[in-house]
């Protein structure tokens, strides 16, 4: 009798007594997210049809459709080798002694699986703030080694969800927004862009004290709903249950054999490109500010090989732990392509010159005015953002006529930049594009995570719409200021 009592819920079945509301809401959304919710491919594939069909609709000819699909099949090429490389970096850096140890002492903070769950949330989105990508994969990673504990029961699925809440909360309100360094930085502007908007410093944008309010609200809001919608430790489901062999990846490096393999096993190679590749990096570093930087992909990337480079030693090493984590890449290498085909698809202009982009633009512009606008822009830039999970690139195509709009209307034009930042995260709790590096270290599908990240987008929502309003009421219009 007491075994059936202990192994049911192991199994995941349990009482309503024994979760709260939130977390049998949190078992309800993932349980219908792992029966329903197609894996990533899928997703995007469907997503890519979708967007041809409304763009054919829209008026664009199919002749063009066809093109525009093959031409921007390959505009993110350098963007998915770029996420590639931070799935491996991670993996890397993960698979070394040092850092090993480093993470399993962090991981042995939380004494709940609950706990463990909300503890994961705060760091990721407070990692976020300085860098979305750092926040990515220290959080999965640790994800990883707090499933490794035994003296806890952390349901992995709520785990994942809550390390990727950086992505879903609060990265685009902190230094590594892709628009606000956009519209900080003259020299990386557009033109055209610079005739509407001018420069917007960081202090008209995640420096306001409206943006650093209401990304307060969502850190806190945020890990509370982790914490609450976590299911207990009697219904967790673990890594193990799920399959999930969360060991280190990386096997001891075997005896050399041959005499010669002595560079392999030798530090000399890995000193001599560390001391080049860490030249380039203090360059880099002291060159502009320190935060900025680290926000490039390019340097965080050569940051995580050459961190990794050295806390491996020997090359044997660090390509033996490189070698193990390329299956963590497979759905980001055939995947992300696609994204740059729905992209092209939605601005390829149909007849008359206007694209299916154009034209969503202006049937929420062409209702709004100063008071409604924070509101309309907001639900704007996530549904756009649904179909183009692009931060930057997707600003570049927002940017000329919401900003226009924002000055038609007179409306402050670096909150506008914030609305979009808030409006834009949103969209990724659902999409699977920006988890494929974390599903990659957690070794499970977005279906996992979902139905978790889709509960906290149900909550998000209306209050991220009903701050983005209530703060722009504060906010007073001020004209462009140009270089």
């Amino acid at each position: 009798m007491s075994t059936q009592k202990v192994a049911e819920p192991i199994a995941g079945h349990h009482t309503a007594e024994q979760d709260g509301v939130l977390a049998r809401l949190g078992l309800r959304f993932a349980a219908w997210a792992e029966r329903w919710f197609p894996d990533a491919f899928v997703f995007a594939a469907i997503a890519v049809i979708v967007v041809a069909v409304a763009a054919v609709a829209h008026g664009l000819p199919l002749q063009s459709a066809v093109k525009a699909f093959g031409d921007g099949y390959w505009t993110l090429i350098t963007f998915t080798l770029q996420q590639a490389v931070v799935a491996i970096g991670g993996y890397i850096i993960a698979s070394s002694p040092p850092a090993s140890r480093l993470i399993t002492r962090i991981a042995r903070i939380p004494h709940t699986g609950r706990a463990a769950v909300a503890y994961i949330a705060l760091i990721s989105m407070l990692l976020s703030l300085l860098n979305w990508a750092i926040s990515l994969i220290f959080a999965g990673l640790l994800v990883r080694a707090i499933a490794r504990r035994t003296d806890i029961r952390m349901d992995y699925r709520a785990g994942g969800a809550a390390a990727y809440l950086c992505m879903g909360a609060t990265w685009a309100m902190g230094l590594s927004s892709a628009a606000a360094q956009l519209q900080a930085n003259p020299t990386s502007m557009p033109p055209s862009l610079m005739a509407i908007t001018g420069i917007i410093p960081f202090t008209e944008t995640i420096f306001l004290w409206q943006s650093m309010a209401l990304t307060a609200v969502l850190i806190v809001m945020s890990t509370m709903i982790a914490y609450y919608s976590a299911p207990s430790e009697a219904a967790a489901k673990t890594a193990q249950d799920l399959g999930v062999d969360v060991r280190t990846t990386v096997a001891a490096l075997p005896t050399r054999e041959q005499p010669g393999e002595w560079l392999e096993y030798s530090p000399i190679l890995t000193l001599l490109i560390c001391a080049l590749g860490l030249g380039w990096l203090y360059l880099e570093f002291a060159s502009q500010n320190p935060l900025l930087a680290i926000s490039k992909l390019n340097t965080y990337n050569f940051l995580l090989i050459i961190v990794g480079m050295l806390l491996h030693w020997t090359p044997r090493s660090f390509l033996n732990a490189a070698a193990s984590a390329i299956p963590a890449i497979t759905g980001i290498i055939i995947q992300f392509p696609l994204y740059g085909s729905i992209a092209a698809l939605m601005t390829a202009a149909a007849v008359g010159g206007v694209s299916l982009s154009d034209s969503l633009a202006n049937i929420f512009v062409s209702f709004t005015n100063s008071d409604t606008f924070p509101v309309v822009m907001g639900v704007y830039s996530a549904v756009l953002g649904f179909f183009i999970p692009s931060g930057g690139g997707k600003w570049l195509l927002e940017a000329p006529y919401v900003m226009q709009a924002a000055n038609d209307l007179q409306v402050h034009l670096g909150w506008a930049v914030q609305v979009y930042n808030a409006a834009e995260a949103l969209p990724n709790l659902i999409n699977p594009f920006w988890m494929l590096p974390l599903l990659g270290i957690l070794g499970v599908k977005a279906r996992a995570i979902v139905g978790f990240t889709a509960l906290q987008l149900v909550i998000h929502t209306p209050v991220v719409l009903f701050l983005l309003w209530a703060f722009s009421e504060t906010l007073t219009y001020t004209p462009p200021v140009f270089p």
